[in-house]
């Protein structure tokens, strides 16, 4: 496809997706989030053709979120090791909200999944005693091809101020025998991860690398194991939508990981990387309108992972 054409789809997506913002609200329950535009709303797509387009807001910086789960389960499969990881969370769906605690504390001793905080904290608690926090924001910087990430420590202050919930989580995780390392260094580690600010090109970037099979778009350099990123992209399919991840998949059908700072990454395989912002979020904690517009993009470029004529 053409870039005219390709940058006249993402626009019109862009534009047709603004009247759902309407019907999100930001995460207000860290009151660092709460303060972001509810009215921003941009999109990049780095493809491996190497186009580079952008419409709408992609050059605000936004904190992660919940999307560095992916970069540090990817990091943590490739210092730790898969068995010793999966050994602490599970690969299945939860079925509950992103920050629930119901079924860890009474039908499972194992966090379901990784992209869910109870999981991501255990992942930190491996990657704690493997890797530093600079190098973590180093290999964060190289998979999204951005030099500029960097801690936003508002965020990160207001986020340590408001942890109460990831906390219990914690302790029970530790009750469990689950965490390797104590609990709040594995909590500083996470809720630190959680506020690198991007933009929706680091976005792009980072989904162009998974998309690239680890391997960086730029310089042909292996960033990450091939069996790694297969494991991260299919967790990232099943589990990444928090608990809309069925309904995203079956409307949407791209490998995605959201944050609740208003971000979506997507990896469209062997194609492009789709970087979101949108802080207007859903009752699940996805961007509202950044669902739409990928709903919309997949359709006309039938990026689905299941399209019948998506191969032809």
């Amino acid at each position: 496809m053409r870039e005219e054409e390709l940058q006249k789809i993402m626009d019109n997506a862009l534009e047709k997706s603004r009247g759902h913002i309407a019907f999100g609200k930001t995460a207000d329950y860290i009151p660092e989030l709460g303060c972001a535009d509810r009215n921003d709303l941009g999109i990049s797509i780095y493809t491996k053709d190497g186009k580079r387009l952008h419409s709408g807001d992609s050059d605000v910086r936004f904190t992660v979120q919940s999307i560095s789960k992916v970069v540090s389960l990817a990091v943590a499969l490739e210092r730790c090791g898969f068995d010793r990881v999966f050994r602490k969370v599970g690969m299945e769906p939860s079925g509950d909200a992103f920050n629930s605690l119901v079924k860890l504390d009474l039908s499972s001793n194992y966090p379901f999944n990784p992209m869910i905080n109870s999981g991501a904290i255990a992942v930190s608690s491996c990657l704690v005693s493997a890797v530093t926090f600079d190098e973590m924001l180093d290999i964060t910087r190289e998979l999204c091809l951005d030099g500029g990430i960097q801690i936003n420590e508002r965020v990160y202050r207001s986020e340590m101020a408001n942890i109460a919930r990831n906390k219990a989580i914690a302790y029970l995780l530790e009750s469990k025998g689950i965490l390797e390392n104590d609990v709040e260094r594995s909590l500083d580690f996470y809720v630190r991860m959680c506020s690198l600010n991007v933009t929706t090109d680091s976005l792009a970037g980072f989904g162009l690398a998974l998309a690239s099979d680890g391997i960086h778009p730029q310089t042909g350099r292996r960033m990450l194991d091939s069996d790694v990123v297969q494991t991260v992209k299919t967790i990232m399919f099943t589990c990444g939508m928090y608990d809309g991840a069925g309904e995203f998949a079956v409307r949407v059908g791209i490998p995605s990981k959201s944050g609740v700072g208003g971000g979506i990454l997507s990896v469209v395989d062997r194609e492009m990387g789709i970087g979101i912002y949108g802080p207007a979020l859903d009752n699940k904690g996805n961007s509202i309108a950044g669902q739409c517009m990928l709903e919309d993009i997949a359709k006309k470029l039938k990026l689905h992972i299941f399209a019948a004529d998506r191969y032809r």
